[in-house]
């Protein structure tokens, strides 16, 4: 493997930088250096394999490159016009750097430069500044170097969430986000605030009365406010028993106004801890909407990551889902898991398709420092760039061939393809929650270990986080810890 060294003089551009290098070189492992000068070509190291600067001086911008074996040296400079405020010299300084990365490897990236999770974002400011769906493509293409097919998707979500949220007023209202960090069993792949029910069983009641007594302390700091929204994840909230889950519901709507409540979201998730007594619980309690989450629908992959189902128990779970009443069910797909090709993406569809659910969330898999998959990569193939692009493609036309619309979408680091996660569904079976989040268009208060909420100001242009602790050990001792830190954050929303 490869290893990048990266230099740099702007730690404020650090991200960027290094995210753009890894997105050239997914198979290389990378190392960012600050000095504040630069290093001369005789000053680096024999057998440096890449060498990566970025520069940014009170006038301008450099970009240079160099590689042993077989011998490269790029360089870009430019002065700025009209001042070096931060922006545009970031925007500028990816640029560049994006400009010799595709010439030393004779790539382009189908995000084109773009390095945050939110590229909707880009293009709902485009269109709010005035642009028709045109000219916001041509720019993002333009500035961001975006592929079409990207450009146009992003626009294409950016008009269907401002009509979905039409006559919602989000500054009016905020959404809660409950936590429940428990599972059957852990992925392979996971990196989320997961924890196995065997070890934590009897603990389970602890934390719902921990749980409860935050809810309480909450609803009490929100009091007045219209509650929009409201998503219960994990972890797998349906490890909780009934009897637990009915006293995590009930203390909700003992604490929380409903007359506002557009939606409630359960991530019921693992189909091996579904039934049919939890469901009632949820119809007793206005959930609305369901996940039944299987990632994948075949057998071999279900039973290397982790999984300790089968494809049979999704479809039975899904079945007793539709037979409940519950007439707005999502299913979240992985694209990217170990030893999954086209191949296998498109079985995993079809299956998909003969149940019809009302939508569909298609994840590029991130693999984190956390998930234990780094440790047994040597036992599954990373799919190529490539290839994951035709998985995503793929997947797209399976979803516009079921009457499911691209309504959000957003990345993350180390994503398989350097691609994108997106969420499609039917008219009007749209997720509230997961556009407010994900654009930052509300205040989410979020409630159980490892949940961060997120106070919304200056109509979205600031966002500050409140994070309760992630160890759920930590949660339950220093539970008065995270209750002061919501109160200090309502001193903030206004």
């Amino acid at each position: 493997m490869c290893e990048i060294q990266i230099w740099l003089n702007r730690q404020d551009f650090e991200y960027d930088i290094y995210s753009l290098v890894r997105a050239f070189y997914p198979r290389c492992s990378a190392v960012t250096h600050r000095t504040d000068t630069p290093r001369r070509e005789d000053q680096i190291p024999v057998g440096e394999q890449i060498f990566v600067e970025a520069w940014c001086t009170d006038t301008g911008i450099y970009v240079g490159y160099c590689r042993e074996q077989p011998a490269v040296r790029i360089r870009r400079e430019t002065v700025l016009e009209g001042g070096m405020e931060r922006l545009k010299v970031k925007s500028r300084l990816k640029q560049l750097l994006y400009q010799v990365l595709q010439e030393a490897t004779g790539r382009t990236l189908i995000w084109g430069n773009l390095t945050g999770i939110r590229p909707v974002k880009l293009a709902e400011g485009l269109l709010e500044e005035g642009m028709d769906a045109a000219e916001a493509r041509a720019r993002m293409e333009e500035i961001y170097y975006l592929d079409r097919t990207k450009s146009s998707l992003c626009v294409e979500i950016a008009l269907r969430e401002k009509e979905i949220l039409e006559g919602l007023d989000p500054a009016r209202g905020y959404s809660l986000y409950v936590g429940i960090p428990f599972c059957p069993s852990i992925c392979m792949y996971c990196s989320f605030s997961s924890y196995p029910l065997d070890k934590w069983k009897k603990r389970v009641d602890e934390y719902v009365d921990a749980l409860c007594r935050e809810l309480r302390a909450v609803g009490s700091l929100a009091r007045g406010r219209a509650l929009h929204t409201v998503y219960m994840g994990g972890g797998t909230p349906t490890t909780l028993e009934p009897a637990q889950m009915e006293r995590v519901l009930a203390c909700l709507e003992e604490n929380f106004p409903m007359a506002d409540l557009r939606e409630f979201t359960v991530e019921a998730g693992r189909p091996d801890s579904i039934t049919r007594e939890k469901l009632q619980v949820f119809k007793d309690h206005r959930v609305t909407r369901i996940s039944v989450n299987p990632q994948t629908m075949n057998q071999r992959t279900l039973d290397f990551i982790g999984r300790r189902h089968t494809v049979e128990d999704i479809r039975a779970a899904y079945a007793l889902v539709r037979e409940m009443g519950f007439d707005n069910v999502n299913m979240d797909l992985i694209a990217g898991l170990p030893g999954e090709g086209i191949r296998e993406i498109e079985h995993t569809l079809a299956q998909i398709r003969r149940l019809g659910p009302d939508s569909l969330t298609i994840h590029s898999l991130a693999v984190k420092r956390a998930a234990r998959l780094r440790l047994f990569s040597e036992e599954h193939r990373e799919i190529s760039f490539e290839n994951s692009s035709r998985i995503m493609e793929t997947a797209e036309r399976y979803a516009r061939e079921m009457g499911l619309l691209p309504y959000y979408l957003y990345r993350q680091k180390n994503m398989a393809g350097n691609l994108e996660n997106v969420g499609y569904a039917r008219a009007g079976k749209e997720s509230l929650y997961n556009i407010l989040m994900m654009e930052e268009k509300q205040t989410i208060l979020a409630c159980g270990a490892g949940a961060s909420s997120k106070f919304v100001t200056d109509g979205g242009r600031t966002v500050t986080r409140a994070e309760n602790v992630k160890d759920v050990t930590h949660y339950l001792a220093r539970l008065d810890e995270m209750i002061e830190r919501k109160k200090k954050g309502m001193e903030i929303w206004v």
